[in-house]
């Protein structure tokens, strides 16, 4: 059995979902498996003419794949639940660890409120994703298989809501409390719908494709901390989060320019009209907030670092057709900190008082997306000569080829420089 990585090289919304449905196009491929993250993240896939979010559900559903929700996992049974029957019969092939937690209505309580009285905010999504896994390391959270059984779930209930409603109360201030009964009463609902989905943990010979969410320079970590998320977006966490024993091969998922979601650093972030129509035309807006996305200039050192951290072996660089019509890029090759030139991070917190240094390079003319669609099916050597030496910078950059190329948000506007069996 053969694992392939998938994992995000920014701070997350690389359109790691339209790469996964890409590869997870193969023959190779067997199964896909969602292994860290829950509904704060979400990925857009195009399929048959329709346009689909998914925030728990791994993009190989689309292909009749078997798709894996894993244990890293942290989940909404009504959010999923949305899903699924967004999905119709697509979702035949969905299955989910017993041992997946569970989001449970005082998580997202938590996730606010204590959102709210920090000095330093971190821009939360406010979904309870940070209380849920700081349950599930206090030993007290829930997990799927509990909402199987009435009576596990009762016990659990019974010791957990006069816990949290007097943190709730006196903690955070908060005037409501929580229903008990009401909430084992919905819970064991979902249990009783998401059982028929229950994994069994077989898994068929062949490629497996491990899914993250969010990036690397978010892993609680790894990255930007505090300004991050609560799991680990990273290989380290593809692997616990799977159950997979290694990973064959990495591919790392990068814009061709980055953006950030909530707050902390940003080193070559665009607050000027450049940004906002780079924000416009690459559609930068969370797919599950609907908030607009902090726009830069790509970042270099940021990438070797989270090239470094993931043992990336393939790049897949996406939106490069979002750069086109610019009649200059910007690139970050260096940081400047005190007077001293710093090619790659130690650590991703090392961008917090960071100063790029610019490469600037020649831009490419503006194409229609027809035009895009039509260039991707020739292949790599029919772009715009500017947009291929973009590309071979970036490979010279951080010394790994990028076998992917996408050019649009159509699985067709992609050029694959290598088959998935390469990798």
């Amino acid at each position: 059995m053969k694992a392939v990585a998938v994992v995000g090289m920014q701070f997350g919304d690389e359109a790691k979902g339209k790469i996964v449905d890409v590869l997870s196009n193969s023959r190779d491929v067997v199964a896909g498996i969602r292994f860290a993250g829950g509904n704060n993240a979400g990925h857009t896939v195009v399929f048959g003419g329709k346009e689909y979010k998914l925030h728990h559900i791994p993009s190989s559903i689309f292909h009749g794949k078997l798709s894996v929700i894993g244990h890293g996992t942290v989940v909404n049974p009504g959010v999923l639940l949305d899903e699924i029957r967004q999905l119709g019969a697509l979702a035949e092939n969905l299955r989910i660890s017993p041992n997946v937690h569970v989001i449970m209505p005082y998580h997202i309580h938590e996730d606010v409120l204590l959102e709210a009285k920090k000095s330093s905010k971190v821009g939360t999504t406010g979904r309870g994703i940070g209380p849920c896994y700081a349950d599930k390391a206090n030993r007290i959270g829930i997990r799927i298989r509990e909402l199987f059984d009435g009576e596990s779930l009762n016990r659990k209930l019974e010791f957990l809501i006069p816990l949290k409603n007097s943190t709730l109360q006196h903690a955070y201030g908060w005037d409501g409390a929580l229903d008990k009964d009401a909430i084992a009463m919905e819970y064991a609902a979902y249990g009783k719908f998401l059982k028929t989905y229950a994994f069994d943990g077989t898994v068929p010979e062949g490629t497996v494709l491990l899914e993250g969410a969010q990036g690397a320079l978010l892993d609680i970590d790894m990255g930007t901390y505090p300004f991050v998320t609560s799991s680990h977006p990273t290989i380290g966490g593809a692997l616990a989060g799977s159950g997979m024993p290694k990973a064959d091969a990495v591919v790392g998922v990068m814009k061709a320019y980055t953006t950030r979601v909530g707050e902390g650093p940003f080193p070559t972030e665009l607050t000027n009209e450049v940004g906002a129509k780079l924000r416009q035309e690459g559609r930068e807006f969370g797919t599950t907030t609907g908030r607009p996305r902090r726009v830069g200039w790509l970042d270099i050192p940021m990438l070797k670092y989270a090239a470094r951290v993931n043992g990336v072996t393939a790049l897949a660089l996406t939106k490069l057709d979002v750069l086109a019509g610019m009649p200059e890029i910007k690139i970050a090759v260096v940081y400047d900190r005190a007077g001293i030139q710093i090619n790659a991070l130690s650590h991703a917190t090392d961008v917090a008082d960071a100063t790029p240094v610019y490469e600037i390079v020649k831009g490419w003319k503006a194409l229609s997306q027809e035009q895009w669609n039509a260039l991707a099916q020739e292949g790599f050597a029919a772009l715009p000569e500017e947009a291929q030496e973009y590309v071979r910078l970036i490979e010279r950059s951080l010394a790994v080829p990028v076998a992917i190329v996408s050019v649009g948000a159509d699985r067709n506007a992609t050029i694959l420089r290598k088959p998935l069996h390469e990798l």
